[in-house]
């Protein structure tokens, strides 16, 4: 349900880190929680997102949730699927990232939790 080969943040975004860059998107327990996903605010690209911070917004049928960084960076690429078939967010919570960002500090994916600390933290 949560793969092993991503980092977690507690406000239930995913990174999976390939060389300098990341992919940030949310977790199945996140997409299952908000119900239909109706509409992704993302950051436009050249912007910089802070770790801690408010990104974007996921709107669903239930509810407008912010986007929390899990990490710093420059946005490179925002997941354009997604202005179109936000949905994909709910079919594939893994494969439907929000956007690519160039990493600005390698040391924040320490303070990242593994899929085990991760769903330890849901129960």
């Amino acid at each position: 349900m949560y793969p092993e080969n991503l980092k977690y943040h507690s406000e239930h975004t995913w990174v999976k880190v390939e060389g300098d860059t990341a992919y940030i998107g949310i977790s199945d327990y996140a997409q299952e929680q908000l119900g239909e996903v109706l509409f992704v605010e993302m950051p436009e690209v050249g912007d910089e997102i802070q770790a801690g911070q408010e990104f974007g917004v996921v709107e669903s049928s239930k509810v407008a949730s912010d986007l929390i960084a899990p990490i710093s960076g420059e946005v490179l690429e925002i997941n354009e699927k997604l202005e179109d078939e936000p949905e994909h967010v709910n079919e594939a919570p893994y494969e439907a990232w929000i956007v690519k960002v160039k990493i600005a500090d390698a040391e924040e994916l320490e303070g990242l939790l593994n899929a085990e600390n991760y769903q330890g933290a849901l129960a």
